[in-house]
């Protein structure tokens, strides 16, 4: 089995101490988000995890709990966002240069390769067009020259839990501008990102995107990737397409142990986080001793016979 931790959510950042306490423990449970009667045990004991995919903005506060993670025999990789955004669209991600810091010590301490930029979504506005993505994307490509071997990047969806949000942007000055991928900038823009990549020795691909980058030298990605595993740790996992991602999704089959409405950066394009005020409220009465990051629900573990329950259809966090 894969695990995902999480496309729903941040649990490096957020919720550290609750996903060390379930590795200790040897498995968590997942209620389905929309059946919440629906409950999975998942197991987390090394014998029965493949690998574990992180997805974060800041892998700090797990960082001291990788040693440990490494004496368990578990597998893991990172896919950390870092941009350089306005307030205005990312208020509470972390300080760029905070943020290349901790990249570059986690990348010293468990290497370049299990640690993926992602520079993702791709947000065109006014205040963050072709040229402003062209100088973000160089300056965080030099500073991080050595500490990846991948960089994703994906062009934003407009999703129905962001619309409102995205919406209330426009008296702003951040009206989105979904046009300029039908314009030479957006060539121009994608042919510099595949450029810089390889200046700085990083392969550059795309997450389940519908434009076909492929032209402009951008193959299309995976995040729970199957042969980037085999490559990274030698083994061989599931090559089963997840059903219950988009269809642009080439990700393997995985488990995510996440829940919505839990990420407290407030990134106003999120697809993960229908209400900010939800995701505060839930992170607030969150138990780290439960079995479950949200609530507490108990599942017993599944018989030889059982089939693990598959992940219900989910949209990923855009980090």
């Amino acid at each position: 089995m894969i695990i995902s931790a999480s496309r729903r959510t941040d649990i490096p950042a957020f919720y550290t101490p609750w996903f060390i306490n379930r590795v200790r423990a040897g498995y968590c449970t997942v209620p389905n988000p929309f059946n919440r009667r629906q409950v999975s045990y998942v197991s987390l004991r090394p014998a029965e995890v493949d690998v574990i995919v992180f997805w974060t903005r800041n892998p700090a506060p797990l960082i001291p709990y990788l040693d440990e993670l490494d004496e368990r025999g578990l597998r893991y990789y990172f896919q950390y966002t870092v941009l350089d955004n306005p307030r205005a669209l990312d208020p509470k991600s972390p300080p760029l240069p905070a943020a290349l810091n901790t990249f570059r010590r986690l990348a010293e301490k468990i290497g370049p390769q299990k640690v993926i930029w992602r520079y993702d979504p791709i947000v065109f506005t006014p205040h963050t067009d072709a040229a402003f993505h062209r100088d973000a994307f160089a300056r965080i490509a030099a500073a991080l020259h050595g500490y990846t071997r991948r960089v994703v990047i994906s062009i934003l969806d407009r999703y129905p839990k962001a619309a409102k949000r995205l919406a209330a942007l426009e008296p702003h000055g951040y009206p989105l501008d979904e046009e300029v991928i039908q314009t030479p900038a957006f060539e121009h823009l994608v042919r510099d990102l595949v450029a810089l990549a390889a200046q700085h020795e990083m392969e550059i691909v795309s997450c389940a995107e519908d434009i076909d980058l492929r032209p402009y030298g951008v193959r299309p990605g995976k995040c729970v990737d199957d042969d980037y595993i085999r490559r990274v740790f030698g083994i061989e996992v599931t090559h089963t397409k997840d059903p219950h991602q988009r269809k642009a999704c080439g990700c393997v089959v995985s488990k995510d142990i996440g829940a919505y409405d839990t990420c407290l950066f407030g990134c106003q394009y999120c697809y993960a986080t229908r209400s900010f005020d939800r995701a505060r409220q839930q992170h607030a009465t969150h138990n780290p001793e439960s079995p479950s990051l949200i609530g507490w629900y108990e599942a017993p573990p599944p018989t030889k016979d059982e089939t693990p329950t598959p992940d219900a259809q989910q949209l990923g966090l855009g980090f």
